[in-house]
């Protein structure tokens, strides 16, 4: 599927009809929204230390990245 540039994975995962769980409204607090890229993450930014900080406040995996807050820049599984 397509979305417009700026679109967060967030959105595009629902988007699809994927349950990505989000309870913060997207303020980078919970870390539910947590997903794991398998392929095309090198199209995404750079793991910021704030987004670190608050994966390892909410236990959340080191793989994981949090798709409220990235952008699609490309092609994504």
């Amino acid at each position: 599927m397509r979305v417009p540039s700026g679109t967060t994975l967030l959105h595009a995962a629902r988007e699809a009809g994927l349950p990505v769980a989000s309870a913060c409204g997207e303020h980078r607090l919970c870390a539910l929204c947590g997903l794991e890229i398998v392929e095309g993450e090198q199209t995404l930014a750079c793991e910021t230390d704030e987004e670190a900080r608050i994966k390892k406040l909410n236990r959340v995996d080191g793989k994981l990245r949090l798709s409220c807050q990235l952008e699609v820049a490309g092609n994504l599984v």
